[in-house]
């Protein structure tokens, strides 16, 4: 089943259970509101998602999940197969495939993961199989002062020999 429902952080505290339609009474346009689209049990997905909202997956999905700025959930009866972008994804049930994450991966202790993870951070929990080649991406950060390039200076034995190079003191001891 398809279903889309407003959360709030209190519902994710409480664990407080959707509405039976999937709507909350009083939702609206609020601070800590996310939407949310699942994809129930009984649902098989072959083909692309793509959106701007977050994606809860209790079903089977195979295709390409394209959700950059918002969250990929694999729910523990979720199945997929897939190339996953977005800015978080969680993986609690079953997924083999590619995932690029803006900011977090975080495997479950209930995952299988086999594929491939590029992502800012990475969180595997004990007991969670995993199969992987993972990259974490690294933010650009600019270079400090004791590990820029030394100065060099060029010393001359006045006998028309080639020059000496002489390095700072980062190099010593080599």
């Amino acid at each position: 089943m398809l279903k889309k429902r407003k959360e709030t952080e209190n519902d994710q505290a409480s664990g407080a259970p959707p509405a039976r339609n999937g709507y909350q009474p009083g939702s609206g346009p609020r601070a800590g509101v996310s939407e949310k689209t699942i994809i129930g049990e009984q649902i098989i997905i072959e083909g692309s998602i793509c959106g701007k909202e977050n994606l809860l997956i209790e079903g089977s999905m195979k295709g390409k999940i394209d959700l950059e700025e918002h969250q990929v959930i694999v729910g523990s009866r979720g199945k997929v197969e897939a190339e996953i972008h977005a800015k978080d994804v969680t993986i609690s049930g079953r997924m083999t495939g590619n995932i690029q994450a803006l900011g977090k991966v975080e495997i479950t202790k209930a995952a299988e993961f086999n594929g491939e993870i590029k992502a800012g951070r990475i969180s595997v929990e004990d007991g969670a199989y995993i199969k992987a080649v993972i990259e974490l991406v690294r933010e650009e950060r600019k270079q400090s002062s004791s590990t820029a390039k030394p100065d060099l200076q060029v010393a001359s034995s006045g006998s028309g020999q080639e020059p000496v190079v002489l390095s700072g003191g980062a190099d010593k001891g080599k």
